[in-house]
């Protein structure tokens, strides 16, 4: 059998698509529980151990897909970029990968939470160069092919630079609560409540906006309408 290197991309990403939206979701309904003031502190605090342990599938997901997209664009003709800088993409992707799944592990930490903040220093970087890139290409400039039906790439990567801004406000929420959650840890605290379910507030109608954005990516990677 003849092993197809694009169809093991494209099933990878697939993958990845899914923990991404579905870990999202996961986090949504548990949220409401690590705000509820009426449970118990401890299964407060089981519910958000709960709450990062399905967030770091969807924050490898979304890690990820940036490499597999790159590769697959290769293949597909409008990413022209392979060989050593298409190797070197996939040593800074997984680098990423290693920092936040380090940030994971050592979440309860001084370290975990410095960790945490240079994983989002790396999107301040990232977001605008893919936005830029994206919108040159629509432009006609490059570096990525723009032609008539290769667009869709283009706008992809674009739409994945916004799930990125949404997602390091998401991180900026989790990285909050925290250290929100160590301040509950000495008793009740009515001021971090109050500041816990505004946080909420917030983000529930940001998370909307994610999932449209999600579901936009994964529409123009599987109909290719332009």
């Amino acid at each position: 059998m003849e092993f197809n290197e694009l169809a093991v991309l494209r099933w990878v990403h697939i993958v990845c698509m899914v923990y991404w939206l579905g870990g999202e979701w996961g986090i949504f309904n548990l949220s409401r529980h690590i705000v509820n003031r009426t449970l118990p502190m401890e299964e407060r605090r089981r519910h958000m151990e709960t709450a990062y342990r399905i967030d770091i599938l969807a924050r490898s997901g979304i890690i990820l897909l940036l490499p597999l997209g790159l590769h697959m664009g290769f293949f597909w003709g409008t990413q022209p970029l392979g060989g050593a800088w298409l190797a070197g993409m996939w040593v800074l992707a997984l680098a990423w990968l290693g920092l936040c799944l380090t940030a994971f592990f050592k979440r309860e930490t001084d370290t975990g939470i410095r960790l945490t903040m240079l994983d989002e220093k790396v999107r301040f970087v990232l977001i605008p160069l893919l936005a830029v890139c994206a919108l040159s290409s629509l432009l006609g400039h490059g570096p990525f092919s723009a032609e008539t039906g290769q667009k869709w790439y283009s706008i992809k990567i674009l739409l994945y630079s916004g799930t990125l801004v949404i997602g390091l406000y998401l991180r900026f929420v989790m990285r909050e609560w925290t250290l929100m959650f160590r301040e509950l840890a000495k008793g009740p605290n009515p001021k971090v409540e109050a500041t816990l379910e505004r946080s909420l507030r917030i983000s529930r109608f940001t998370a909307y906006c994610y999932w449209v954005i999600i579901l936009s990516v994964a529409f123009f990677g599987a109909v290719k309408p332009f």
